[in-house]
């Protein structure tokens, strides 16, 4: 399968209509479109970390969560931290294509996803912003108690949480999910679970009469990567997947 039947077959899954205006998702660097792919890394950044292992380990492809390129370049000089990675796949022919808020928003993407690990039943897609997700656990239960559930279901290395009603209603949007706080108020959520918003939006919702959970950016969002690998893995079964964790985060 080449690049680019990989990349539309993926666009099927995650369309460019659910990414948010100010995305950049997409493709981000490749020699040639029409290359054969056979070997796909999968990680939800693509750190210099990431670059090396692919480089070392035969990896034609990185597909990740989080996009290579999010602001304009006006140049490509190694000297800029963005541009020495580009160079570095460039020269290393490896293609990069990210999918980012419509992997946010699509079904089965990072936030279902979350809902499922975190043991929601009900899940439905927000109405004011199809990022999030709401659902409902079996019964109510202590906030802190669904707090150390998350972290034990996430691996997360910490959780933080405020708030002092028990949890059963519950918004879900990993990574920073801050500016849906009043989207999950709208909604009529007791809590809102997150990857990380602020010391202030933390305190701000406890006054505004709603639970927040902040697992970690990494932890909310790594669990997509396994799904982008099955995705891949049926779209074309010849093709070799591994999906990458940064040592940074891991636990």
């Amino acid at each position: 399968m080449t690049f680019n039947e990989l990349y539309l077959n993926l666009c099927k899954l995650y369309p460019k209509e659910l990414s948010c205006e100010w995305d950049n998702d997409g493709i981000m660097c490749i020699d040639d479109v029409n290359k054969e792919v056979k070997k796909v890394l999968i990680s939800l950044d693509v750190t210099m970390e990431a670059i090396d292992y692919a480089v070392q380990n035969g990896f034609d492809l990185i597909v990740s969560h989080h996009p290579l390129v999010f602001k304009p370049q006006k140049s490509l000089c190694p000297l800029n931290y963005t541009q020495s990675k580009l160079i570095s796949l460039i020269k290393n022919n490896i293609g990069v294509m990210s999918f980012h808020t419509r992997l946010d928003a699509a079904d089965g993407g990072v936030n279902d996803e979350l809902a499922k690990l975190v043991g929601l039943c009900d899940v439905q897609v927000d109405t004011y912003d199809p990022i999030g997700r709401i659902g409902y656990l079996k019964e109510k239960i202590e906030l802190s108690t669904f707090a150390e559930n998350v972290k034990a279901a996430l691996n997360s290395k910490i959780v933080f949480y405020n708030g002092n009603k028990q949890v059963n209603k519950v918004y879900v949007v990993g990574g920073d999910g801050k500016d849906l706080i009043s989207c999950a108020l709208v909604q009529g959520c007791d809590t809102i679970l997150t990857g990380r918003a602020s010391y202030n939006t933390a305190i701000d919702a406890c006054d505004m009469g709603i639970n927040i959970v902040e697992a970690g950016h990494y932890f909310t969002e790594q669990p997509v990567c396994s799904v982008l690998q099955r995705e891949i893995e049926s779209i074309c079964k010849e093709i070799k997947t591994e999906v990458f964790c940064s040592r940074i985060f891991s636990v």
